[in-house]
């Protein structure tokens, strides 16, 4: 259907890296490796909603526990196999867009982790559902509906992916061992399969997006189907949030943005500047005494703070699985940029935590446990018997393989073969930095079309800009975190409905 051609050249791929971040503690990475046997040796059978419509086979649900009367927007979920040697099936919500569904851009969302649920990116992120976490005391929490959705004017499939990942799973446990790259193959398997049921929206222009680890798992999927022998869906484009592409700049882009966010001193700065060679984005020599002292320095005095909101508080039982901020390589070959919900911690669902002030952020995501595990809710969005234990919203999957060290090459081959690019960034977001975001777009070397500007929501500064040849657009959020629509919901839903637009301006 009408998609740029695009080069065939494969991107550099260093195979069999292992990069950087945050591991699980033993015990648990122990306790999901029982869960992940318990998901190969079950079977299942499907158990229909109640109170979902039947539609053409499809799973469409009209009322859900825990929102008061019809749901004001189309809800549809279900599975799709990609993987019929091991049975493996990813799980997906789709929304309609509320404004014409039939033209609207369509949008496969893929939530970060790797290993964080499609209902985290839909309840907390760009869906048109949030949980009323000012009005809970105790029992079953209340859903509410919110305005300020991309589904107001996008059609979204939420994806639960890789397989492991929320209420998607694998018959076999082989079913379970994806990489990186297998991950981007099997997302263009599903969308191939996914619109054969909707041929509906099979013309509608579509975009691959996501934040966090999905900046490496975007451009790797979008460049899939981009390479495609039988270019058969409409791909025009795809977006990235605080996107891990490169540890190189991802880490090295941290120390410049804690001075010029007034974390740490110029002193301190400038003894890390001088003791580490002048440049964060070169892996510091381990021999040198100078560089790690002014390292661990920094670390001493930025480890209490948020790092995916420097603004905002920690507090609940939201951890970072590891330590430091500057951890780097570890084994394994897995890379995870999870903030995993300590759900096994005493406490973790007890009342007097849930009076925590509304600002604690992890006061909505211990209610999507209780909602997400409830039965009946789970009999309506139609998850199969037996196929997963407990939901979690954010999963380490032991079985994943990081199979690239960088995603910039794809990022070359997809705009240089015509396809769209929108890169934005939370500017208050410490994991992924809009410095080493920047760092790393300047590394391409393509030249500037209009060059940094503000762009507007509600007649304020909502971020700044810059547009670079070859379709690639770079974006600020002002006041956002690393899921910046999470934080910034009314200008990142102007964001993407202007850079959809016929004019594709911000």
């Amino acid at each position: 259907m009408g998609s740029p051609s695009a080069s065939s050249s494969s991107p550099g791929q260093a195979m069999g890296g292992s990069p950087p971040l945050r591991f699980l503690q033993l015990q648990q990475a122990a306790l999901l490796v029982v869960v992940a046997v318990a998901v190969a040796s079950s079977s299942f059978v499907c158990r229909c909603a109640a109170v979902a419509a039947a539609k053409d086979g499809r799973n469409v649900i009209t009322h859900i526990k825990g929102f008061e009367g019809p749901l004001p927007f189309h809800l549809e979920t279900g599975y799709v196999e990609v993987d019929e040697e091991h049975g493996a099936r990813l799980f997906y919500y789709f929304i309609e867009s509320e404004r014409n569904p039939a033209e609207d851009p369509l949008i496969l969302w893929i939530t970060g982790g790797p290993g964080c649920s499609a209902l985290s990116g839909l309840l907390f992120e760009i869906g048109p559902l949030k949980f009323d976490v000012a009005g809970y005391t105790e029992g079953f929490p209340r859903l509410v509906y919110f305005e300020d959705s991309w589904t107001k004017v996008s059609n979204v499939i939420f994806l639960d992916a890789p397989v492991g990942t929320g209420f998607s799973y694998s018959r076999d446990e082989a079913g379970l061992n994806v990489s990186l790259t297998g991950s981007g193959r099997q997302h263009h398997v599903f969308l191939r399969k996914w619109l054969a049921e909707h041929p509906e929206f099979a013309s509608n222009p579509l975009y691959i997006g996501g934040d966090s680890y999905s900046g490496y798992t975007v451009p790797v999927t979008a460049l899939d189907i981009a390479t495609a022998t039988h270019k058969d869906l409409n791909l025009a484009g795809y977006l990235v949030g605080n996107a891990a592409t490169d540890d190189r700049y991802d880490t090295g882009g941290k120390v410049p943005f804690m001075h010029g966010m007034g974390l740490i001193s110029d002193e301190l700065y400038e003894a890390a500047r001088d003791g580490c060679g002048g440049d964060f984005y070169k892996a510091p020599d381990p021999t040198n005494a100078q560089c790690a002292g002014a390292m661990m320095a920094i670390n001493m005095v930025t480890f209490a703070v948020n790092p995916v909101h420097i603004l905002e508080p920690f507090c609940g039982a939201a951890v970072r699985a590891g330590g430091s901020t500057f951890q780097g390589y570890g084994g394994g070959g897995r890379r995870s940029m999870l903030v995993r919900d300590d759900v096994d911690r005493p406490g973790f669902f007890d009342k007097k935590r849930l009076g925590l002030p509304v600002e604690c952020r992890d006061n909505g995501y211990r209610l999507s446990y209780i909602w997400a595990d409830d039965p009946e809710v789970r009999e309506t969005l139609g998850i199969h018997d037996g196929s997963i234990g407990s939901w979690s919203r954010c999963t380490m999957l032991l079985h994943f393989r990081h199979d690239l060290t960088t995603v910039i090459p794809y990022h070359v081959n997809l705009t240089k073969a015509g396809y769209r690019a929108l890169v934005y960034n939370g500017d208050h977001d410490l994991d992924m930095t809009y410095v080493g975001t920047q760092e790393w777009i300047r590394s391409i070397g393509y030249p500037i079309v209009s060059d940094w500007r503000p762009w507007f929501a509600n007649r304020q500064v909502a971020g700044f800009t810059r547009t670079y040849a070859n379709n690639l657009t770079f974006a600020t959020v002002k006041g956002g975190g690393h899921t910046a629509p999470e934080y910034r919901p009314k200008e990142c839903q102007a964001m993407l409905d202007r850079w959809t637009s016929a004019a594709g301006q911000l």
